[in-house]
């Protein structure tokens, strides 16, 4: 198998992975005018995919170790304990057994996943247990999972996770604003967020159960990436979905 790994290195866990970073635009309420999402079209194509051949053998086998390499193995409990959190670390490091790995021949890539995500207050812990792996440590932020913290705890909360260690912040947006459909006030506050992350990336959680409409998916989507969101994902995953 070819190596999958991508943007790996000998950096230690200190350094800011420099692979990424989305400096944004200007805010552009043409580009949210103009997105409509076709639902019935949406349903049509998703009712085929459990119907597609999927690649079989090695390429199966490749297609996999890349999903492992791109997992934020996440644990977010109120049972969350210092040796819990280390487990998930250890984890992280060797996600698949080393027999496995040689059975594949890939031993020399170094798969490891792509994060490990926890609570402001696990940070230290999971950032000591990751020292010299390169993987980053990634917290929930800004009011997780609501995010109906105020503005100023919102934007410290990131900027002491930073401190912390964390090399990536996922943060939680203010559903409100998408659906009163205030566009300016989203795009605002993911700016806001994104410069407080400084050199971390910043991950925007966007809640999708909560939004209503594909319309507003797509639309949050957008003002999120023009107000420098690095990635988006869908859910808090204790959201209804």
């Amino acid at each position: 198998m070819k190596n999958t790994k991508t943007n790996k290195s000998n950096e230690s866990n200190d350094s800011i992975v420099p692979d990424v970073d989305n400096p944004g635009t200007e805010f552009n309420p043409e580009w949210i005018d103009d997105i409509r999402v076709n639902l019935s079209a949406v349903k049509r194509r998703t009712s085929t995919l459990t119907a597609r051949r999927t690649v079989k053998k090695e390429w199966q086998a490749a297609w996999l170790v890349k999903a492992i390499s791109c997992i934020d193995l996440t644990t977010l409990s109120g049972q969350d304990t210092p040796g819990k959190v280390r487990r998930l670390c250890a984890k992280a490091r060797t996600p698949v057994s080393l027999e496995i790995q040689k059975e594949l021949g890939i031993h020399d890539l170094n798969l490891t996943t792509g994060a490990v995500c926890v609570y402001h207050e696990m940070v230290p812990t999971a950032v000591k247990a990751l020292k010299g792996s390169n993987i980053p440590v990634a917290a929930v932020s800004t009011g997780f999972p609501a995010g109906l913290s105020s503005m100023e705890i919102r934007i410290q909360e990131i900027k002491s996770s930073v401190a912390a260690g964390a090399r990536e912040i996922d943060i939680v947006i203010t559903r409100a604003h998408v659906l009163n459909g205030n566009w300016q006030a989203l795009y605002d506050e993911v700016k806001a967020f994104k410069k407080a992350c400084g050199k971390a990336h910043m991950k925007s959680i966007i809640a999708t159960g909560e939004l209503s409409t594909l319309n507003n998916v797509a639309k949050a989507s957008m003002v999120s990436m023009m107000a420098g969101s690095d990635f988006i994902k869908t859910s808090t995953g204790m959201e209804p979905i």
